[in-house]
């Protein structure tokens, strides 16, 4: 029997995340989902993997602690064996838009905590352990992570937001630099306005910037399109590309006179 990949998704019961999971379970991997959600809340989405024959296990917990970091990579360890993908989706976004000016440290802390600190160091546990691992496929492991555009454009109603990807793509370069002699290839998707919770709070604002032809491929993307590009990074056909990115956006980073 063929051996399979083990992937880690967190955020993973919902929007990008569960798409991600359900894709990478169907490329045949076998997929623990991470978050902060009740499981019962989750059950339907859940039973939509089972019943596409996804082999799914969960794990309640948060990035932004130590302890369930750990319990993390421990429990997947126990669980599957190995750890062999891992999709650093979870993120949030400030409560509150508020003006720059206007930001409150607390509100700083919480994103950047959960979306680079968390991050930072979830990374950093399950890259020592995928160096730990016997390797049985092309190469020892594949991380991505789900950056943002908001790492290169500015949006000062939530500056922390964007802070906070900005120094996810250089957790991207940096982890790249150093694991790629470990054989881990490392890289980025960044998504541009996708019909997620997250985005829901602004739709109108962004289906006039639709209307008005700001993004060149004219409609919402779906975090479908988030996860095949994630799918193909952590195929065996890329496996001569690390600290890499690729925008998911509808063309929005394209320049215009």
């Amino acid at each position: 029997m063929m051996m399979k990949k083990t992937a880690i998704i967190t955020g993973g019961s919902r929007g990008i995340g569960y798409a991600v999971a359900k894709q990478l379970g169907l490329d045949g991997c076998q997929v623990a989902i991470f978050s902060l959600e009740n499981p019962a809340d989750c059950q339907e989405a859940f039973d939509k993997l089972t019943e596409l024959g996804i082999d799914w296990y969960y794990i309640q917990g948060s990035i932004d602690s130590q302890e369930g970091r750990e319990r993390l990579v421990k429990e997947t360890v126990e669980h599957f064996g190995r750890i062999d993908i891992l999709v650093n989706n979870a993120g949030v976004a400030p409560r509150e838009r508020k003006d720059l000016l206007e930001m409150t440290q607390e509100s700083f802390d919480r994103v950047v905590g959960i979306n680079t600190k968390g991050t930072m160091f979830l990374t950093q546990a399950v890259a020592k352990q995928m160096i730990s691992q016997e390797q049985v496929f092309a190469n020892k492991g594949h991380i991505v992570n789900i950056g943002s555009c908001s790492a290169k454009v500015s949006s000062i109603s939530r500056g922390e937001y964007c802070i906070s990807k900005a120094a996810v793509s250089m957790l991207t370069t940096l982890f790249a630099d150093r694991l790629a002699p470990e054989g881990i290839a490392v890289n980025e998707v960044r998504p541009g306005v996708i019909a997620t919770d997250m985005t829901s709070v602004v739709t109108e604002k962004y289906d006039k910037m639709i209307a008005d032809g700001v993004f060149p491929i004219a409609r919402w993307g779906k975090p479908e399109d988030v996860a095949g590009v994630v799918s193909l990074f952590c195929s065996e056909r890329v496996l001569y590309t690390t600290g890499n990115y690729v925008d998911v956006d509808g063309g929005f980073h394209i320049k215009r006179l």
